[in-house]
């Protein structure tokens, strides 16, 4: 069912709300992340202090992250080569190309790895058409731009329906 593919893995409200312990425990080699209202701002363009912070303790704790990104090079690039992060750009998310080559990359399997973002279409959608532990986490900013406004009205939808059927364990925010 179409719908149990929008299902993430895990419900969290931030990046910061991830236990990097726990993922340790269970194996997790590789993070592959979104950026714009996942990391940071849609319209911010350089790491807050507290995601460098986050990224430096995956470091710490030998997990590699990739960024990819549906954006375009040049704002995926500035935000992480200050940062020294492998990214993907132009992703076409939910397609599966810049999944696999980003566990190519890093050197790892899907089993070994997770994909966290804000958007189910996106993110959840395709991290789960291949296998991926999927973490859905609430948006940084309450804005967004014109395409990701448009995946936002069909994302509550799902996530109502979702609510009603009793699929989710978890309580959006309104």
């Amino acid at each position: 069912m179409f719908l149990k593919k929008l299902m993430p893995s895990q419900f969290v409200d931030s990046i910061h709300h991830i236990d990097i312990d726990q993922l340790k425990r269970n194996k997790v080699r590789a993070i592959i992340t979104d950026l714009d209202n996942t990391l940071v701002e849609w319209d911010r363009p350089l790491a807050t202090p507290e995601v460098e912070n986050w990224l430096k303790r995956l470091q710490e704790a030998e997990i590699q992250v990739t960024v990819v990104s549906n954006n375009n090079k040049e704002r995926v690039d500035r935000f992480c080569s200050p940062l020294d992060i492998e990214f993907i750009c132009s992703a076409r998310k939910p397609t599966n190309r810049a999944f696999l080559q980003a566990v190519r990359q890093m050197n790892v399997t899907i089993a070994e790895t997770v994909v966290i973002g804000d958007q189910l279409f996106t993110d959840v959608l395709g991290g789960n058409r291949l296998g991926f532990h999927t973490i859905l986490v609430v948006p940084v900013a309450q804005t967004d731009g014109f395409w990701t406004r448009f995946n936002r009205q069909l994302e509550r939808v799902a996530l109502n329906w979702m609510e009603r059927k009793g699929m989710v364990s978890w309580r959006r925010k309104a």
